[in-house]
């Protein structure tokens, strides 16, 4: 009889919403699914903004070590007996205490990597428009010249200093990490410059995608695009707007928000692009519905994406993508099959992309895309990826 474990989840929530969240709570299911008992540890980064002037002060020094956290994690730990800590986001009220308290109750660790983050401060080797990792090359203090973490030289150099500190204290050598693809690998394993000591050890990554539950809605494919997730430059928004406002004749659904949202709104109406429409947030069930009523999903992101959820959930709703062909987010597609690639900060290859689908067979690119699916990013075949690590680890 297969033994259940008893798995505890570790997760700190952004102030605006991600593909992170998703993540945590598929996996959550997915697990209770199979028999397993989970409990879910989070913390908000909203509590910053409600916390009292001397809390707000002491937050540089929770980052590097929350003792909140260490102490209300290793009470779980112990209370219900857990086998397996699963981290997916420290940042920033969590912090790395979460792994000594489970080194302290002698409790294996494994972090999933959602970002770039223990190499690059501002998490996505993206700055002033273009992709960077000047802080592999030449070292964290590259991030605070440029301030990469929230535009403030201050806050990156808290980033900068947690992460140096951890790398000293070994701690990182210590976890496990899943990693969401062979190119995050290749990434992660940068830490071990040759000839130095290891940050961390390379026999503990493993590799394991996101999935999405299949969408079970009715397909009713429309005439428009569609593009879903946070709407800010390094998702490409200025290409996607100004290549539609020169395709005027096609209609595209922009679904979510974010810092940005209000700036990009009012691109499209100086661009005159009437067939832009703009939905801001949407819950997941009228996020399947967008889905399903899609002729393509479009994902012009201007950086190297960890993964790119939106690929997986278009591809369980049977809608082939269109994307640029830059890091994670070319490798996802195959070229002619599933969906098209694209030169990625070219509006005129988008441009060019989106009329050659046009002349395809739609419904066959559809079918693949979901046999896609089926085969990478279905709850099978993740959990039985997901359960071959624990048990490694165990």
């Amino acid at each position: 009889m297969e033994t259940k474990l008893r798995i505890l989840i570790v997760h700190n929530y952004y102030q605006i919403p991600g593909g992170e969240d998703i993540v945590v709570k598929n996996e959550k299911k997915l697990l209770e699914n199979h028999g397993h008992m989970v409990w879910l540890y989070t913390r908000d980064n909203s509590e910053i903004d409600s916390a009292k002037s001397l809390k707000k002060l002491c937050l540089p020094f929770s980052m590097i070590f929350n003792f909140r956290t260490y102490k209300e994690v290793k009470y779980i730990i112990q209370e219900q007996n857990i086998d397996i800590l699963h981290v997916h986001n420290t940042m920033n009220l969590i912090s790395p205490s979460v792994y000594y308290a489970a080194f302290r109750c002698h409790v294996p660790v494994v972090q999933t990597m959602h970002n770039f983050r223990l190499l690059c401060p501002g998490a996505t080797f993206y700055r002033d428009g273009h992709i960077c990792e000047e802080c592999v090359e030449h070292g964290l203090g590259c991030a605070i010249k440029y301030g990469c973490y929230r535009e403030s030289r201050l806050q990156t150099f808290i980033c900068v200093l947690t992460t140096k500190l951890h790398r000293i204290f070994g701690t990182y050598r210590k976890i496990n990490f899943i990693c969401l693809t062979d190119f995050n690998k290749d990434k992660l394993l940068l830490l071990n410059q040759p000839g130095k000591k290891k940050i961390i050890d390379p026999d503990k990554v493993f590799i394991k995608p996101n999935f999405t539950f299949a969408n079970t809605g009715q397909f009713l494919r429309g005439d428009y695009y569609l593009f879903v997730g946070r709407i800010e430059k390094i998702k490409g928004l200025d290409l996607l707007i100004e290549a539609f406002s020169q395709l005027p004749d096609r209609n595209l659904l922009i679904v979510g928000t974010g810092t940005e949202f209000e700036k990009y709104r009012l691109l499209a109406r100086r661009l005159n692009a009437s067939n832009i429409k703009f939905t801001g947030f949407l819950e997941h069930g009228e996020i399947d519905n967008a889905y399903n009523r899609a002729c393509a999903v479009i994902v012009p992101s201007q950086w190297y994406e960890t993964f790119g959820m939106i690929i997986a959930e278009a591809f369980a709703s049977h809608v082939p993508v269109i994307a640029g062909g830059i890091g994670n987010i070319g490798g996802l597609i195959e070229n002619g099959k599933n969906g098209l690639t694209f030169t990625y900060n070219s509006c005129q290859a988008l441009i060019n992309a989106i009329e050659h689908f046009e002349k395809l067979d739609r419904d066959s690119y559809g079918e693949a895309a979901y046999r896609t699916y089926q085969n990478q990013f279905s709850p099978e075949s993740n959990y039985e990826q997901l359960l071959n690590i624990y048990d490694q680890l165990i």
